[in-house]
């Protein structure tokens, strides 16, 4: 019942819808139910006395008594299967809504599949209880509150024989919907294994192909799949037992009714007119009680269904807006860590972080794999969260901005590359605001003299400029990120299809599309961590000169094992096991002949050995 309650929140946007639907349910069914009553009248009547009016009068008076109970029939369930796929639509939302908003550690422990599965089948389980089951339900219980004081009125022997069979139906019901819901819930969360594991092979072709591994994953996926099978067929048993035991169970009392029914007709005890009704409305009945034995199923799924869909949205995100976060002055640059320590899981991952980092400044983080560099990035668009007062940016702590304001003056390429499933220029484009876009072009023009844009009138010719300035930024930051040549290969060029993942592109040019991407935000702040690992050293000049001018005027951070990466950068900090170890421009670290040092002549050693071989 407490999911119930819960789930009743979604009813309040479409109660009229609920309440409408459920009188016609009521009106449809009164007028439905006077068919059996017209029959009995009609077999009393035209017993005594046969005439074409009479003839004609009933059949008539039936059909518009049907289609009366038609009209409310369609308009039933019309707003309230209506409803359920609204309420479901709306709770898909929801879903949706409370996924996005979880930090990254949340889908660490929850493996997608899971979290599929119970956007689709268990909703979909959820929405027959507002639709189906709401519109079975109330049959049922008008059917019993209009037939059975009708019954009575017709005959109350016959009516009591009813109960002879009724506690059988009710234990049922119960014992049989009560296996249902555990099998159910069960099978719920073995589905969400199987669907973990299509998606993990999905998204991992790849290395299943490179390994040979088709068949080993084909085989194991088989053996989910026959559990999977096997957990069904147990529960359909306990469906497919439940409706031929209410079939089974009315069926006796209809018997047990007809048996001492007939013999009472033929007495003259009842009429052949009000048996033949009492035997119609039974009819109308049995099919309600066995609706029932359905509605207990839908309720057994959808319960079980809700309560894993009720765990996903009672998840408060751990990284959110602060009670006193508010709108604060544009963001400028300046970064500031005080005194961070910061451990992740328990474990210490950056240890007494001090640096400042000015507006317009380029900064790059060297150091060995597992040393805290990306960790460290990751707490300024709050990724993950620093303690209390330990980042800064202009001088304001990072809690006390909206998030939404904090990530969009921010562009981070990450070390992993995700691109949608979409066109080259949807994925560059992605998170960029046109109305934004318009305002940033506008206020370059005003700043920058050498600039290349042009005022336009977006107005004065139906927005066409405003096309014209995406498709230029797009192009712009391609070429910024070293992407254009490449483009200009593709079939398509720019609406050329990448694929699952990217899936289609080499790993440097998903790397330089995340680039792109960035660059495209016109942010204040950039972040490139570890972003041209991927490129060749051609490329990554050619990279790191279209950036120059983009770092200009903004903060940019830059992580890279690569020295010839970061040279160039105002300051360069080394980390190592979680504190700033080194820091200074390259030069100056070249002649404290430290770590930084150490990694160069490495590097120039590699380089020196790939030439000669």
């Amino acid at each position: 019942m407490e999911e119930l309650k819960k789930f009743a929140r979604y009813f309040k946007p479409y109660r009229w819808h609920v309440v409408m639907g459920t009188l016609f349910i009521l009106v449809s069914m009164s007028f439905g139910l006077l068919v059996p009553y017209l029959v009995g009248q009609a077999i009393d009547d035209l017993s005594q006395n046969i005439t074409w009016e009479k003839i004609v009068y009933y059949p008539l008076v039936i059909l518009g008594v049907n289609l009366v109970s038609g009209i409310f029939l369609f308009w039933q369930r019309r707003l309230l299967i209506n409803a359920s796929r609204d309420i479901e639509y709306d709770m898909r939302r929801d879903f949706y809504a409370a996924l996005v908003n979880q930090p990254l550690e949340y889908f660490q422990n929850n493996r997608v599949g899971d979290l599929m599965a119970r956007a689709t089948n268990d909703l979909s389980a959820i929405r027959q209880i507002v639709g189906p089951m709401i519109l079975y339900s109330f049959q049922a219980i008008f059917a019993l509150a209009i037939v059975l004081p009708i019954l009575l009125k017709i005959n109350v022997k016959l009516t009591l024989l009813l109960f002879i069979t009724m506690p059988l139906v009710s234990l049922t019901v119960k014992f049989l919907g009560q296996q249902i819901h555990v099998r159910f819930e069960k099978i719920q969360e073995f589905f969400s294994s199987i669907t973990a594991r299509a998606q993990e092979n999905l998204s991992g072709v790849r290395v299943v192909r490179a390994y040979a591994q088709e068949a080993s994953e084909i085989e194991k996926f088989q053996e989910l799949n026959r559990e999977y099978a096997k957990r069904n067929i147990a529960l359909v048993k306990y469906g497919a037992a439940m409706r031929p035991l209410l079939f089974f169970f009315i069926g006796l009392g209809f018997v047990i009714i007809v048996a001492v029914g007939v013999p009472m007709a033929v007495r003259g005890e009842i009429s052949a007119g009000d048996f033949t009704a009492f035997i119609l409305y039974l009819q109308r009945m049995i099919w309600y009680l066995i609706a029932l034995g359905y509605v207990v199923n839908l309720y057994q799924r959808g319960t079980a269904s809700l309560k894993r869909f009720n765990q996903i949205l009672e998840t408060e995100p751990t990284i959110k807006d602060a009670p006193d976060a508010k709108e604060q002055p544009k963001i400028k640059g300046k970064i500031e860590f005080r005194d961070l320590t910061f451990a992740y899981n328990g474990t210490p991952v950056l240890q007494n972080i001090n640096l400042q980092i000015e507006e317009g400044q380029t900064v790059a983080l060297v150091g060995k794999t597992g040393s805290g560099k990306s960790t460290l990035i990751s707490l300024i668009p709050r990724l993950l969260d620093a303690p209390e007062g330990t980042v800064l940016i202009d001088g304001v702590p990072v809690r006390k901005f909206p998030l939404a304001q904090l990530r969009k003056a921010i562009g981070v390429v990450p070390q992993e590359t995700f691109l949608f499933s979409n066109t080259l220029a949807e994925n560059i484009a992605f998170g960029v605001d046109k109305d934004e876009l318009r305002i940033a072009n506008y206020e370059l023009q005003e700043t920058a003299e050498n600039s290349k844009f042009k005022r336009q009138n977006s107005k004065s010719n139906g927005g066409k400029s405003e096309i014209l300035n995406l498709e230029s930024e797009i192009k712009k930051s391609a070429e910024i990120a070293g992407l254009a040549s490449d483009i200009e290969d593709f079939p398509y060029k720019y609406e050329q299809l990448v694929g699952e993942r990217g899936i289609t592109l080499s790993g440097g040019q998903k790397q330089r599309t995340a680039i792109a991407r960035a660059v495209m935000r016109n942010p204040r702040i950039l972040i490139l961590d570890d972003s041209l690992s991927a490129v060749d050293t051609y490329t990554e000049e050619k990279i790191l000169n279209g950036l120059r001018d983009v770092r200009q005027n903004r903060t940019t951070l830059i992580v890279s094992h690569r020295i010839s990466t970061v040279r160039d950068a105002d300051l360069i900090c080394v980390l190592e096991d979680g504190r700033v170890v080194e820091r200074g421009t390259h030069e100056e670290l070249i002649k404290l002949n430290g770590e930084y040092a150490d990694l160069y002549q490495r590097q120039l050693l590699e380089e020196e050995l790939e030439a000669t071989e």
